[in-house]
């Protein structure tokens, strides 16, 4: 039988966040909120856990979970190798509803499905997903949502109602905002947009260079569009401070990639949102971060 918590009792959310770090290091599943949707949650290093939730959302291997984390440092640790984009879009847009589709370190000892080689990360603004983060590290999570038509849930009751006792904990922490992130993969030579969402096109431009998802990578500005410098010792303040991925091999997580079914809203992996896992990465569900 599942236990819930309503994170809005100071009581209960420590109850609650506690429940749900040993319930993920039993390899069970825990529902929490993020800044997108409520997304459901396994233990990202047991490859077990992984495949229940899959079977929870009615997925198979080839469509691998977005991993949320709870610092930028555990996401640095997750990914082969940082570009300056991707830098630039973490100090800007972290915590926050921005997924960034990277190559995976081929150091980190995991399984979250057929993946190719990348991983869909993101760090989400949302208190309670954040507090459970930094106790258990990097969590593999979807949308907490079954298979059936429907749309993703913004309350603890929509998540309950769709998956039930296969989910140990619930964390009640009121209604998310619904908007889904925006994806960028940064596997190419130019940053793509993958799916616009709480966060624009504009917006990213004012910072990088983006190209959209059908845009060839050489109609792209040769500059963001914020590098005209502001006057005097304003210039010091300037910034910066679902379709195919770019390459082959780039694999955006199938709830990513999808279009929103009528009325629904996209997955949060990215999220819907940790640790210091070091690498090599850890051997198993246990193992320090």
């Amino acid at each position: 039988m599942s236990a819930r918590f309503d994170c809005a009792d100071p009581t209960q959310r420590a109850l609650g966040l506690a429940a749900a770090e040993a319930a993920l290091r039993r390899g069970e599943l825990v529902v929490l909120p993020t800044d997108t949707v409520y997304g459901v949650a396994a233990e990202a290093f047991d490859p077990v856990a992984v495949e229940a939730l899959l079977k929870a959302r009615g997925r198979g291997r080839d469509r691998p979970p977005p991993v949320l984390v709870g610092t930028v440092r555990a996401a640095i640790a997750l990914i082969q190798e940082l570009t300056d984009s991707g830098k630039d879009l973490i100090d800007e847009f972290w915590p926050g509803a921005l997924t960034l589709v990277c190559r995976s370190s081929p150091t980190l000892v995991w399984d979250i499905g057929e993946s190719k080689g990348t991983v869909a990360v993101r760090m989400p603004l949302h208190p309670v997903a954040l507090d459970l983060l930094k106790q258990t590290g990097p969590l593999a999570v979807s949308s907490a949502k079954s298979a059936a038509p429907g749309a993703m849930p913004v309350t603890a009751d929509e998540a309950e109602a769709q998956l039930g006792d296969s989910v140990a904990v619930y964390l009640d922490g009121g209604v998310c905002a619904g908007e889904p992130s925006t994806i960028v993969d940064l596997t190419g030579s130019v940053p793509r947009l993958l799916r616009a969402g709480a966060i624009t096109v504009d917006q990213l431009r004012s910072l990088i260079l983006v190209a959209e998802p059908d845009e060839p990578e050489d109609a792209v500005p040769d500059e963001p569009a914020n590098t005209a410098e502001p006057a005097g010792d304003a210039a010091a303040d300037a910034a910066p401070g679902a379709a195919e991925p770019a390459e082959p091999g780039a694999v955006l997580p199938a709830e990513l990639a999808e279009p929103a079914e009528p009325g629904a809203v996209p997955d949060p992996a990215g999220e819907g949102p940790g640790g210091t896992p070091g690498a090599p990465g850890p051997a198993g569900p246990g193992a320090a971060r």
